[in-house]
């Protein structure tokens, strides 16, 4: 698509400020969206990329008018948007279609909302599934279609309202390779050959290399609260060769930034943004952990030492068919143990981790053990089991303190992860009937004379 200069354009879309908090119960703010300043432009194809969690598709509805910030403004055309936009369109992960409409009723949603004249819709809906290649589908229904077709018509109903501003939430992430390979590509030839009334499109992707090979403009959000850290131009020509250097090296330098840190912030401020969390008043914060899965740990620092100790996390994502997103978790569990570290986009082995591939099982267990101790959620349950008389507390216990620091489905998710870990470093046993965290023998201190047990441990 040729574009002119941005000084010759009207903004089709502007945000000032966009701050966006959820409220808890016990009146403390989830921060999910930090002053976010951004302007889209006619002739744009955006994509939106950050960490799972980073608040990409919260921006995304908050553009579109389905959500609204907690503070800043949103202009579309230099005008505030108050309510749903009539001048955008969503495309979502999930396709969203209505199972008991024909395919044809489906595309025809949102003509029937601005009730357009029935011929008219009709003609419409159908010149657009011939476009997307479903031409002979209009009475099917969703159920007998696969999933790229589904999501097909998911974008010729986005269409048949005539959007100026196209919003997609990872319209192809529940796609198979092949199928949403094919989608990305004629989607790409309908824009660039201005077949579609589209004037700017803006995608949330995790994936690094289909904000690459798609768009114009990439911008990368961070993570806790998610604030703009690049705001990058793609200057490749159309159609992009994935294979080509120039392509290769701007994927990962787009690593180096998704997975970089924010030098300017210290330690601490990072560790508080971390908790999602604005407290009204001073309080003890719990730092939150990863969630890495310490089988996949072990095999990722087996495949980096077997190369020299350092690798690529672009060339490790993509021979592992990993996104970013599934590979970002187990590399920060790899620091936080100390067992790597990520610079510039390369994770490279500490003499720890070193160490650790060179270890059997059980002194693997003893490392991660020790690398525990020094996580708080970690000291937390240590010191309740082991002040409790009976040395076992019920799961609910650190469930309703995790929750006083965190979303509820985001204290669960750290709770599961710290029991796998705690249960793999044998720090404590976990019974799944029973929901209960405890201490076996050979785990309580024998020099603790409250310890009921503390006679038979010294024996032992």
């Amino acid at each position: 698509m040729v574009q002119a200069s941005r000084e010759e354009k009207t903004r089709l879309i502007r945000l000032l400020g966009v701050t966006k908090m959820y409220t808890q119960p016990d009146k403390y703010d989830i921060l999910v969206l930090d002053d976010i300043t951004l302007d889209i432009y006619p002739g744009e194809f955006v994509a939106l990329l950050g960490p799972s969690g980073s608040g990409k598709s919260t921006l995304l509805r908050i553009i579109t008018g389905l959500s609204s910030p907690s503070f800043g403004t949103v202009l579309y055309r230099d005008r505030p948007v108050n309510g749903p936009n009539p001048k955008a369109a969503m495309v979502f992960q999930s396709f969203a279609l209505y199972p008991w409409l024909t395919i044809l009723q489906n595309v025809e949603l949102g003509l029937v909302a601005k009730r357009e004249d029935i011929a008219k819709r009709r003609e419409k809906s159908l010149q657009l599934l011939d476009l997307i290649g479903l031409n002979g589908y209009e009475d099917a229904f969703p159920k007998e279609l696969s999933g790229g077709m589904r999501q097909r018509v998911g974008f010729a109903r986005a269409l048949a309202v005539d959007p100026e501003l196209l919003c997609m939430d990872e319209p192809f992430s529940a796609l198979d390779f092949l199928t949403a390979e094919n989608l990305r590509s004629e989607l790409l030839d309908l824009w660039l050959e201005s077949k579609i009334p589209t004037k700017a499109i803006l995608m949330v992707t995790h994936g690094i290399e289909e904000a690459v090979y798609m768009a114009d403009r990439i911008v990368i959000l961070s993570k806790n609260p998610a604030r703009i850290i690049a705001d990058l131009p793609v200057r490749l020509p159309y159609p992009r060769n994935r294979k080509s250097p120039e392509f290769i090296d701007l994927v990962d330098y787009v690593y180096k930034v998704v997975t970089g840190r924010d030098d300017d912030k210290g330690a601490e401020t990072e560790t508080a943004n971390a908790t999602q969390v604005i407290p009204t008043a001073e309080r003890t914060i719990l730092q939150p952990i990863p969630y890495g899965h310490l089988s996949m740990l072990s095999g990722l620092l087996e495949l980096v030492a077997d190369r020299g100790g350092q690798d690529d996390l672009y060339h490790l994502g993509s021979e592992l068919f990993l996104e970013v997103d599934d590979l970002l978790p187990v590399t920060e569990t790899a620091e936080l143990f100390h067992l790597a570290e990520v610079t510039e986009g390369d994770l490279t082995l500490t003499d720890l981790g070193r160490e650790f591939v060179d270890s059997d099982v059980t002194e693997r267990k003893g490392i991660i053990r020790e690398q525990l101790k020094d996580v708080p959620l970690f000291r937390l349950i240590d010191r309740v089991l082991h002040n409790k008389a009976n040395h076992a507390m019920p799961k609910e216990f650190f469930t309703d303190i995790l929750e006083e620091h965190f979303s509820v489905s985001e204290a669960e998710r750290q709770l599961v992860t710290a029991i796998n870990w705690g249960r793999f470093a044998d720090l404590f046993h976990y019974d799944p009937d029973t929901e209960l965290l405890y201490l076996a023998l050979d785990q309580q201190d024998p020099n603790d004379k409250a310890n009921p047990n503390a006679e038979l441990l010294q024996e032992k």
